[in-house]
């Protein structure tokens, strides 16, 4: 039986050119040839960018052929959301707003891994603006979950978890505002990784809220997701929130954590979570233990302010960021009487329900005599939020936590409920208030569908996450 290429790993793929086992061409068609078979129903790619792929791969090619040593990233195919710039290629963001805008540059972390040699499949579907935690909200229409495509592959980050999960793409990056790698990670059963706030450039990435956003990455493995982050990572001229911090996680992929502790939060096993779901990740927990690292029980007692604080410092943010899509400079312009009527109909007509609802909201706090009371108020929990984290880590090396209350729900079940909606991201928010690092691993299933398991560093310890989630990988 022939060995489908578009299955493999980074790592597998890498040996696999080296050893000239089939060609960088070969890869990329076993990946388009998976996509023209799958994606008419899972509607994972909103572009496609097949000729340009098999340029980059012929240089791939060339140079194995010419004997010259590739990078571990080199041939290898990338699906990239569509909300980071590719130089060339339309940058929807998922909106009707943006349905005509071409990139006009690379986004930092695109830059990186072109330079690296990697090879673009194309651009992901997702939640309009990144907001949304189903993949519902795009203008293109929902992604489907590979595992069963009545059910959501969850968002923001929904075709490139969902590309990923289908073997469509052999790794793909996304955004991570309160938990949209993490989440579609767990929902689509691969691996969601969110860097420290400041380890990625967010230079090229389309702001939605900048003082939670980061790129981040979605692959089959954990061992993939640090080959990504060590090429992504790094300072950046054009990004001044990065830092200059040396990132060297895949070398330290240890063979054990015996003696780490690792934080149990009592918060984050809540009334109305999934009791399968819940039964599944205490199981994954305490397997845990088998590896020699001990489970502390700890409290986070700010936490249950985490969602909250979140949707009110988030929207105003948004608000802030989309005011810029006017229907003037670029994008969605809709026909109109005089200035004032068509900014108004170019954003009634442009945005999305849930776009709209999040600049009113954002708004509505920002806005003179509420501002006190909802958005000051919110940075000053979100301060109580990281203080809990930083006490934490004085006792613990890492935090375990499920990265979802629930498996995948039906396509449409939350869609009329925001509310409902949000609580989603009950489990991966508190890390984007606190600029910590996460990733989520799959730890079982839940009806045929797959559950996820979080685990949470301390500000730019990286190193220890990924220890702890590769060990725990090979043991669930």
């Amino acid at each position: 039986m022939t060995m489908k290429l578009n299955t493999l790993t980074i790592e597998e793929a890498h040996k696999g050119l080296q050893g000239k086992q089939f060609s960088a061409v070969e890869l990329a068609k076993s990946c388009f040839d998976c996509i023209r078979e799958k994606d008419d129903q899972l509607n994972a790619f909103i572009t496609i960018t097949e000729d340009k792929a098999y340029l980059d791969a012929e240089k791939t090619d060339k140079k194995i052929k010419d004997k010259i040593k590739i990078d571990v990233l080199e041939g290898i195919p990338v699906a990239v959301k569509d909300n980071i710039l590719v130089e060339g290629v339309k940058a929807t963001a998922g909106s009707k707003i943006l349905s005509t805008y071409i990139g006009t540059y690379n986004a930092t972390v695109v830059e990186r891994l072109k330079s690296a040699g990697a090879v673009i499949l194309g651009k992901t579907n997702m939640d309009e603006f990144a907001m949304g935690g189903s993949g519902e909200t795009s203008h293109f229409g929902p992604t489907r979950n590979p595992h069963n495509l009545e059910k959501v592959p969850g968002g923001s980050s929904s075709g490139s978890a969902a590309a990923v999960a289908s073997d469509e793409t052999i790794y793909a990056i996304g955004s991570d505002t309160g938990g949209s790698v993490r989440q579609p990670g767990s929902l689509c059963g691969v691996v969601g990784f969110k860097p420290t706030y400041g380890r990625n450039s967010r230079h090229g990435l389309m702001a939605m809220a900048s003082s939670f956003d980061q790129v981040g990455s979605l692959t089959k493995t954990v061992r993939d997701a640090a080959y990504v982050f060590e090429q992504i990572a790094g300072l950046d001229k054009f990004d001044s929130t990065t830092v200059d911090k040396k990132v060297d996680v895949v070398n330290d992929l240890k063979s054990d954590i015996k003696g780490l502790k690792i934080g149990l939060p009592k918060e984050y096993f809540i009334k109305g979570m999934d009791e399968e779901v819940e039964a599944t990740v205490k199981k994954a927990i305490q397997k845990l233990t088998k590896l020699g690292a001990e489970i502390v029980d700890i409290s986070l007692p700010q936490t249950k302010y985490a969602l909250a604080t979140y949707y009110v410092l988030m929207p105003a943010e948004v608000s802030s960021n989309l005011s810029r899509y006017d229907g003037v400079r670029y994008g969605y312009r809709a026909d109109s009487g005089n200035l004032l009527e068509m900014y108004l109909k170019s954003r009634h007509e442009g945005f999305g329900e849930e776009a709209r609802r999040r600049i009113m909201l954002g708004t509505y706090v920002l806005s003179s005599g509420y501002y006190d009371d909802y958005y000051k108020k919110a940075q000053q929990v979100r301060r109580l939020i990281k203080n809990d984290f930083d006490k934490a880590f004085e006792k613990v090396d890492c935090i375990v936590t499920p990265t979802s209350p629930t498996v995948a729900f039906n396509i449409g079940e939350k869609f009329d409920d925001p509310l409902t909606m949000y609580l989603s991201d009950v489990f991966t928010v508190s890390a984007n208030v606190a600029g910590l690092p996460g990733i989520s691993i799959p730890c079982g299933k839940v009806n045929k569908l797959p559950v996820g398991l979080q685990f949470i560093g301390k500000h730019f310890d990286e190193k220890t996450l990924f220890n702890v989630a590769h060990q725990a990988e090979g043991i669930l």
